[in-house]
């Protein structure tokens, strides 16, 4: 099977009577990619970055961008507020989101021991996905917004695609923690975001901060949350699609 990588520079390519059929793409761009006259049945895209922007994404025609987010708005309760603006409205987003998250944990408390450590696809399992939050919140909330000079838990799950970072010892963590030990840091990360939220003020919205990855930018307070939001939305799709997934498998 031929497999091109980032070494490969494919931009601006044509694929003419090609048969693609079950090709994967990871990570690639796709952004400017037009396909005419194409075969498309059963495909599948999953893109976090797809509302990001001034962009769109026609099918025959159609701009397709906002039934998705209608959709996705439907499905989850609460996410059309991630990017709320004030504090009070910051503050019950966060509320209605832990509550989300909140079901799906007694969801998989209730399946079979061992469920939180399946992966799907390759994807990361559930225990992983509340561990790479941990990573997230101590990205964007203990480094970005409080800048704490080292924030980062140990059990935390960089992206595989992040720079290594010398000051983040989930990086080098070799052993895998329990799922109790992970719940436990999670909650204390729930926690510590609600903390923030329970007296911040619009100046503190309004006010900037190095971007943790590109500290010669800069980023609101506010944007740091709805990072951190985005995230939170983001990977809870992704573990209930998972989860249905092992659910499927266990019942065939």
């Amino acid at each position: 099977m031929a497999r091109f990588t980032e070494s490969d520079d494919l931009r601006g390519a044509e694929f003419v009577d090609a048969d693609l059929r079950g090709a994967r793409f990871v990570g690639a761009d796709l952004s400017g990619v037009v396909m005419r006259g194409v075969q498309i049945e059963a495909a599948e895209i999953d893109s976090p970055w797809l509302f990001d922007g001034d962009t769109f994404l026609r099918v025959n025609g159609i701009d397709v961008l906002p039934f998705v987010e209608a959709e996705l708005n439907r499905r989850f309760p609460g996410r059309a507020d991630r990017h709320t603006g004030d504090p009070d409205g910051l503050r019950a987003a966060w509320a209605g989101l832990q509550g989300t998250w909140s079901a799906t944990l007694e969801r998989v408390s209730a399946m079979p021991s061992g469920a939180v450590d399946v992966s799907v696809d390759g994807e990361w399992s559930f225990a992983q996905t509340l561990r790479h939050l941990v990573h997230a919140t101590d990205m964007w909330l203990g480094r970005a917004i409080l800048q704490v000079e080292q924030p980062f838990h140990p059990i935390g799950q960089a992206d595989a695609a992040a720079e290594d970072d010398d000051s983040d010892p989930s990086r080098s963590a070799t052993v895998t923690p329990s799922y109790d030990e992970v719940l436990d840091v999670r909650a204390g990360r729930v926690a510590m975001v609600r903390d923030f939220l329970a007296s911040v003020s619009p100046e503190v919205l309004a006010s900037a901060r190095p971007n943790p990855h590109e500290p010669t930018v800069h980023e609101t307070v506010l944007s740091c949350l709805h990072t951190i939001l985005d995230e939170e939305w983001e990977h809870h799709r992704y573990a209930v699609r998972d989860l249905d997934a092992i659910e499927a498998a266990a019942s065939t």
